[in-house]
């Protein structure tokens, strides 16, 4: 039986898509493979997109297996985790990786268990909150065939998937628009090399375990236990010229790179370190105090947490505490001229940040303070206002839908670079039309000349399918 509850009209649902996304996990281990079986390493990749109002779809993931056109299965999955499949958008992100058999595997089956349905709740005249309900499966197993094989192969680059969760073909709505609690879980999965643009890490926040600086490398484990090797390089960016030296095992960085085609292990392109003192938090900012000015609070949705054993949950909005001391940065972007496009004036509804500092200063949501806010990239979805279209200038205007479009009533100016990648049927700016349905990836930021919103553009994406 369906679970059903009033909402208001802006709740009305938006046809996007959403991929995996890891949000924590239980401990747990891989399927054990019989000994002298030859095995290849296998990953999974994800991101996302929430439809309207949708804050999260957090469902408990019993297992992902790959399955032989002859019938052997295989785990893929570590553990029985429990994701989100509304935490990223637009950005991909590593979820886990395992030996398997090898073989070629021509099918996906995922098992599904409880779930719950978050939604933001934008009531007049105060600050957004979450309200959360218990979502009914209309089916606990999703099986998938795979168009081209997963072919895993002995001593051999890393393989691996990448899921696509239909979100608004999954959450379902009543006539109105409203959502019922009733989920129709629905995927896409495809097989991806290390070397396909799905395979690429554009976001991984991790706690550091060790650090090796003969071998220029450290190790980290994710929210969801699982350990990884990280490589840097002359070409490794760090933010704040940070580097090797200066990471310990207090530190939390954030990490964007690809897998290396030898050994399974990450290449880093780019490391923040979020956190020297053992705690960082990361999501969406909701609201902030007061609407202009230099802010002396915020709300934090949270999306990621490390570790989980604070005052903070996922899932929760936070308020964040400032003093005026605390150090802003922009996640990829190491101008000096930074400083005047992200600060305690610049501070938005709808930007994407993490928060970083002692884990005393977060033993209470209501009173969260931290030593550290970086603003990172995040896809907004929205429309092509018409006749906003600059070519020369590389720039149009978006109106913003979704949740995040009821944090961001405001016309969004979107400006690209010669570095936006174009992407799900995108060629270039020319490919931009009136009343086209996009996604955009990038940085929101209240422009330092004029004071309306920007967003400065990595990835656009075509949503109109």
């Amino acid at each position: 039986m369906s679970i059903v509850s009033s909402r208001p009209a802006q709740l009305t649902a938006i046809c996007l898509a959403a991929l995996l996304a890891l949000s924590g996990c239980s401990s747990g281990t891989n399927t054990t493979t019989p000994a002298n079986t030859p095995t290849g390493a296998s990953f999974i990749t994800g991101t996302d997109a929430p439809m309207a109002a949708v804050t999260s779809f957090q469902v408990v993931l019993n297992s992902i297996t790959a399955t032989t056109a002859s019938g052997t299965s295989v785990q893929l999955l570590s553990g029985t985790p429990t994701v989100d499949f509304a935490r990223f958008n637009g950005l991909n992100t590593l979820l886990d990786m395992n030996d398997v058999p090898a073989g070629t595997y021509t099918g996906i089956t995922i098992s599904l268990g409880s779930a719950t349905l978050g939604y933001l709740n934008t009531a007049s005249g105060s600050a957004p909150t979450i309200a959360t309900e218990p979502a009914t499966l209309t089916t606990s197993t999703v099986t998938v065939p795979l168009t081209t094989p997963l072919v895993v192969a002995a001593n051999s680059a890393p393989v691996g998937i990448h899921l696509d969760f239909k979100i608004a073909q999954s959450i379902q709505v009543d006539t109105n628009g409203q959502i019922t609690g009733t989920v129709n879980p629905t995927f896409a999965v495809n097989a991806v090399s290390t070397t396909d643009p799905q395979a690429y890490i554009d976001e991984f926040t991790a706690a550091v375990v060790s650090v090796d600086t003969s071998a220029q490398s450290f190790v980290i484990q994710g929210p969801h236990g699982r350990s990884f090797t990280v490589n840097v390089n002359g070409q490794t960016e760090w933010d704040g010229n940070a580097s090797l030296s200066q990471l310990t095992s207090s530190s939390i960085v954030q990490i964007s790179g690809q897998l290396d085609k030898a050994d399974a292990t990450i290449d880093a392109d780019e490391i923040d370190i979020l956190s020297q003192q053992g705690f960082a938090a990361s999501g969406l900012v909701t609201s902030v105090n007061p609407a202009s000015g230099p802010a002396t609070s915020f709300d934090l949705y949270v999306r990621g947490l490390l570790p989980t054993t604070t005052g903070l949950t996922l899932g929760q909005i936070a308020q964040v505490n400032l003093t005026g001391s605390e150090k802003y940065s922009i996640y990829w972007m190491h101008n000096p001229l930074t400083r005047f496009l992200f600060g305690p004036d610049q501070l938005l509804a709808g930007q994407d940040v993490a928060i970083g500092g002692p884990a005393t200063g977060a033993t209470s949501a209501q009173s969260v303070s931290v030593h550290r806010i970086v603003l990172r990239n995040w896809g907004l979805n929205g429309t092509v206002v018409p006749g906003s279209e600059n070519d020369s200038n590389r720039s149009f205007q978006m109106q913003v839908n979704g949740f995040a479009g009821l944090l961001i009533p405001q016309t969004v100016n979107v400006t690209l670079t010669g570095g936006t990648e174009f992407r799900k049927g995108l060629s270039g700016m020319s490919s931009i039309t009136d009343g086209a349905k996009v996604r955009v990836v990038g940085l929101l930021f209240k422009d330092p000349l004029s004071g309306q919103t920007a967003l400065l553009g990595h990835y656009v994406d075509d949503m109109s399918h």
